[in-house]
């Protein structure tokens, strides 16, 4: 079975009306980024950082899996497919994949301010000030802020070296180290993206464009793929 792996950016929740950061009406026209996404925003005005993440949390509660996330779930019935995530929501999960990567933490737990290895389930409840682990310290995001060390990066690494398949959808492909990730792949693999947008890409290496959303965009790639290695559908 070929192995397929996928990084999935904003543009893959925004049919489910998950906001993304940095289209135009997007979080970042909202909010400043050094003001709720960073670990000096934590330390100065934990009260709105807090305040931040619960309204996506409650925003998340309230959306469901597109057809581009049940597509993507759908595929495992032909290949080994991992989704690598830069997505904080959980709507990969809630489309059936089963074998996911979260490169920047996960909206629906939290962890220790003190031991980042104490994370908690919490589901779309709130986390508020004065919320502690076990250790008494206070609970925080379980987010990769901007300036942190993204610590699944070398699984991610690990997981795209040797793909048959490598896709990229709705992913600008400008926030790295994820947007690296592309260059692990092996010469042999073929390179997809999916996107209605421009997206520059710097590789010297032939890379199929699929300029559409997610789900028409994944639903076109899967016809393909099967078209491609005589699977019937």
């Amino acid at each position: 079975m070929q192995k397929l792996v996928i990084l999935t950016g904003a543009g893959m929740s925004s049919e489910s009306g998950i906001k993304t950061f940095r289209e135009s009406g997007g979080l970042w026209e909202e909010y400043d980024v050094n003001e709720v996404a960073t670990p000096m925003a934590w330390w100065k005005n934990r009260e709105l950082v807090l305040r931040f993440y619960n309204e996506r949390r409650t925003q998340l509660a309230g959306s469901e899996p597109n057809e581009g996330h049940k597509g993507i779930a759908s595929l495992e019935k032909y290949f080994d497919v991992h989704v690598i995530t830069q997505n904080i929501d959980n709507l990969h999960e809630r489309a059936g994949s089963t074998k996911i990567l979260h490169l920047h933490g996960e909206l629906t737990k939290a962890r220790s301010t003190a031991d980042p290895s104490l994370i908690y389930d919490i589901g779309y409840k709130e986390i508020k000030n004065g919320d502690l682990c076990e250790k008494g310290s206070q609970l925080r995001p379980h987010i990769v802020w901007f300036g942190e060390a993204v610590p699944m990066m070398d699984e991610a690494v690990r997981i795209t070296s040797d793909a048959d398949i490598f896709v990229v959808v709705g992913s600008s492909l400008n926030v790295y180290p994820a947007a690296g990730l592309i260059g692990y792949a092996p010469e042999k693999a073929s390179l997809w993206l999916i996107d209605p947008n421009d997206v520059y890409v710097p590789l010297y290496r032939k890379i199929e464009i699929i300029k559409e959303k997610a789900s028409a965009g994944v639903a076109i790639l899967t016809s393909r793929l099967l078209n491609i290695y005589g699977i019937k559908n």
